[in-house]
């Protein structure tokens, strides 16, 4: 088990440090000068110049991309162009909004999905198969920043239980911070909960025919004991898989729903960099994501061990 740990946090860090280089060349070539937007067009060419060399612009390209990664692996994420602060404090504040919102939504999609998709698998093809399918069909098709609206009209304007946007930080309390978080989190997590249901059915499927099933059947369990208690783990290894990924969707992917309900999480950190051509804090946050998701796989990884030991044998650990 250590020696497959081992080969993995090899791998993944690899595969940061690829994506990383991939990141910066990305962002290097982008048009603009950000010394330029920070100083305006109208800017005299030696103030210009000292700029761009106040913030190592002048330095040759590898010497740059030596100097960001040693500097963000020392915990020193650099200075924001536009907000003349240190992006880790930028990224600190925003975290603290966009990972509740995104564990929130992964909750309430597990919760709903698991069920749903062991309820469709036990009727298959039966009418709360085809149910549960309608519906999940419906929650991959409707656009998540419509159904946000959609909840803002309903539960913000008409019925006015909860607020229609905004954070009221988490110094106000436990429960105002979760009140403002709900209406995004059934946002976000309405899509992943459909597509996590349609996973649960379709691995449930593939292992209730298996000879360990019908014979946990012959010995007296009945249906709903088989499935949980033989059919449940062996189903989970996909759906695993799907939240993690799912996961590192909601903390990456909440751009449209926090500018919908005017969070200020990484996603609208995210949003305004890019339009104020914050190149710094863009790769700063982007780096980050990046590496949480390399991190989850590497945790998906070793539950997979856990949970299937003949895994970590097959790759010779």
């Amino acid at each position: 088990m250590l020696l497959f740990a081992l080969r993995r946090f090899v791998s993944l860090a690899l595969t940061l440090l690829a994506a990383s280089l991939v990141i910066f060349a990305i962002m290097e070539i982008l048009p603009g000068d950000p010394a330029e937007l920070i100083l305006g067009i109208n800017a005299q060419a030696d103030t210009l110049q000292a700029l761009r060399q106040e913030l190592g612009l002048h330095l040759p390209l590898l010497e740059r991309y030596w100097n960001w990664i040693t500097s963000m692996f020392a915990g020193d994420f650099g200075t924001s162009y536009t907000y003349s602060v240190p992006v880790l404090d930028l990224i600190s504040e925003r975290l603290i909004v966009s990972f509740p919102l995104a564990l929130f939504a992964l909750t309430l999609s597990t919760l709903l999905a698991l069920p749903l998709g062991l309820l469709a698998a036990a009727f298959r093809n039966k009418w709360p198969d085809w149910g549960m399918m309608g519906l999940t069909q419906l929650g991959i098709a409707v656009p998540n920043f419509w159904f946000a609206m959609l909840l803002v009209l309903a539960f913000a304007v008409t019925l006015r239980w909860f607020p229609s946007g905004g954070f009221p930080g988490w110094e106000a309390g436990f429960w105002p911070g979760m009140k403002a978080l709900l209406l995004p989190a059934i946002a976000l997590a309405l899509p992943q909960a459909s597509i996590l249901a349609r996973i649960m059915r379709s691995s449930m499927l593939d292992v209730i025919h298996e000879d360990y099933m019908r014979t946990a059947r012959a010995k007296g369990l009945n249906q709903t004991q088989t499935l949980l208690r033989h059919g449940l783990r062996n189903a989970l290894i996909p759906v695993i898989t799907i939240l993690g990924l799912q996961f590192s969707f909601l903390l990456a992917g909440t751009v449209i729903i926090e500018n919908v309900f005017f969070l200020p999480g990484l996603g609208r950190l995210v949003f305004q960099a890019i339009t104020q051509r914050d190149l710094i804090t863009v790769k700063a946050v982007i780096v980050l994501l990046v590496a949480t998701v390399i991190i989850v796989n590497f945790v998906i990884d070793l539950t997979y061990a856990a949970i299937d030991p003949r895994l970590r044998k097959k790759k010779g650990a």
